[in-house]
């Protein structure tokens, strides 16, 4: 039973035929997969199903349902200063650590507002409380973000940022014991 199972998978393959799964689109446009969207900006998730009027509205593309997204922002919040990529970047230079000093990590939830300004929503993890001192410091110095934009107007964004310093450090491993 594997070996015919096998076997149909492989003709299947080779002349074309391959299970699609669900349409998705997000904020009315087609997408090929929603993988890359973090939970954050998500707003409202709906899920329609294989039927005549789905497949009406949406074509053929839907045979195996649509999954309709829509974001808290039609245009993403963006950061970019100094030559840096993106917002952990720019902390990994700003913030004052010293390769001499001890590996230390930060995650956080940090807000950009409608008028770029970021500020710490949710500390999620932090190894030492003067490491977080200094990301918190550097995030107060730094310069604003282009705010998330939705039906042409400024909007609140989520983002999430992990740092680790020293960079290329590994963190200490920590000994537990465990008394039974």
């Amino acid at each position: 039973m594997r070996r015919l199972l096998l076997v149909l998978a492989m003709v299947a393959m080779a002349f074309g035929v391959e299970a699609r799964g669900p349409m998705y689109v997000v904020n009315g446009m087609v997408v090929e997969s929603i993988d890359h969207i973090q939970h954050e900006d998500i707003e409202s998730i709906d899920v329609l199903p294989a039927d005549d009027e789905t497949i009406a509205l949406w074509g053929d593309a839907a045979m195996e349902g649509v999954i309709v997204v829509r974001l808290r922002y039609d245009t993403p919040a963006s950061f970019v200063a100094e030559g840096c990529d993106n917002f952990t970047d720019y902390l990994a230079k700003h913030v004052r650590w010293k390769d001499s000093m001890p590996c230390e990590r930060v995650s956080l939830r940090i807000r950009v507002d409608a008028e770029g300004r970021a500020t710490i929503g949710e500390i999620l993890e932090s190894t030492s409380r003067q490491f977080l001192k200094r990301v918190e410091q550097a995030i107060a110095e730094a310069p604003l973000w282009q705010s998330a934009m939705r039906d042409g107007k400024p909007v609140d964004s989520i983002h999430l940022v992990n740092l680790q310093l020293p960079e290329g450090a590994t963190m200490p491993v920590e000994r537990v014991i465990i008394m039974l």
